[in-house]
């Protein structure tokens, strides 16, 4: 992943009132949408007949500024493109701001409220700048989002089609030992993964200093470890296995200080038997930690690690085409700006004879949500008026 400068609340807020962006054409028109976004990154997105318009980044909705600035956002966007919305799309988490002013909003105007899962939102995003029509086969990796089934997701197949997603596999879940906190901890993570191999003596012998015993009970006892099947906390895992990172000081750190490693050391061979897809679909990455422990070059390990994810979900992807008979496939989700695991997953895909496509004219992560919202809302609007 790339590190971009990040703005304060207040200039993004400026950007996003002051400027208009350019439209993304979508396949069809439609009523007009107005959909939210997320948390973290936040931007909106509203539609006019055929077009998609996605405003500048209003960022994380962790403060009281960023949380006025969408309010504005919202207001500039409606005034300035002269739209009255017939709908409004917000994601599924019922806690997040623009999830409570999306409902504030459909209710004062007696619009309905469309609530669209975080990933199936991802892979719409990507669909919608293509102007794809379903049914596709969607890959979203990321940290975490609130799945259909009240899970914690982040590692998700999805089939599309017509606004709908079915979950057809996911990543083998990893438990967070202390909840959001195992998010900022990488350690946590990798000792979460070391517990799943039966290695508890290695946990308190590698984290004793950061209380490897206290989190040894923990997950033992599955106190405030909930499961999660995100592809980002993989990452984490890895990173804290290799000494990469035990803590993070921002967002998504180790992941990057991870890709860091592996550009820096260059290619590596896959490790073969890194992997295993069960007979559920389920796909398990346990055999790649399990190597990277004994691992003293964190280079080597982080570019085996990048080198094995991509086969694994090449692989992966591959079986579930096989058996959907789906061959499109859309790439969305914050893991996506690692620039190695997409060239890589893209190049092997697109060689077993898949039509890939991923985000170009908007992020990847969730800073394109918005999008993707508004093409769901729209997406059942069609079904609905088609009867």
């Amino acid at each position: 992943m790339t590190i971009a400068a990040v703005p304060s609340p207040g200039s993004a807020a400026r950007r996003a009132r002051e400027c208009t962006p350019a439209p993304i054409r979508l396949a069809d028109a439609g009523p007009p949408v107005l959909a939210l976004g997320g948390y973290f990154k936040n931007a909106v997105c509203v539609t006019r007949a055929d077009e998609a318009f996605l405003s500048q980044p209003v960022g994380d909705l962790d403060n009281p500024e960023s949380c006025r600035a969408l309010d504005e956002t919202v207001d500039h966007l409606l005034r300035t493109l002269q739209v009255e919305p017939a709908l409004v799309a917000h994601d599924l988490h019922p806690d997040f701001h623009s999830t409570r002013f999306a409902a504030a909003f459909a209710a004062r105007r007696g619009l309905p409220a469309i609530a669209v899962q975080h990933h199936h939102a991802h892979v719409a995003a990507v669909a919608a700048e293509h102007r794809l029509r379903s049914p596709l086969l969607g890959l979203a990796l990321d940290g975490v989002g609130l799945g259909s089934d009240g899970g914690i997701w982040g590692g998700e197949l999805l089939r599309v089609e017509a606004g709908v997603a079915e979950r057809v596999a996911h990543v083998r879940e990893l438990r967070l030992p202390g909840g959001d906190h195992a998010a900022r901890e990488p350690w946590r993570m990798a000792a979460s993964a070391l517990f799943e191999m039966g290695c508890l003596s290695e946990i308190e012998r590698r984290f004793a200093a950061r209380g490897g015993a206290i989190l040894t009970q923990m997950l033992s006892r599955g106190l405030n470890s909930p499961p999660t099947s995100s592809v980002g906390r993989w990452f984490d895992a890895a990173a804290g296995l290799l000494g990469v990172r035990e803590v993070c000081s921002y967002e998504g750190e180790a992941a990057i200080l991870l890709q860091g490693l592996a550009e820096a050391h260059g290619p590596a061979a896959e490790r073969q038997g890194g992997y295993r897809i069960g007979a559920d679909g389920t796909l398990d990455l346990l055999p790649l930690l399990a190597y990277l422990v004994a691992q003293e070059d964190a280079g080597y390990g982080a570019a085996v690690f990048h080198s094995t994810l991509a086969s694994a979900l090449a692989a992966w992807v591959r079986a579930a085409s096989d058996r959907t008979g789906v061959r499109s496939i859309a790439l969305g989700g914050g893991c996506f700006v690692n620039r190695i695991l997409a060239a890589n997953l893209r190049q092997r895909l697109e060689a077993a004879g898949l039509a890939v496509f991923e985000a170009r004219q908007v992020p990847p992560g969730d800073g394109g949500l918005a999008l993707g919202q508004a093409a769901v809302a729209l997406a059942r609007a069609r079904v609905r008026a088609t009867g």
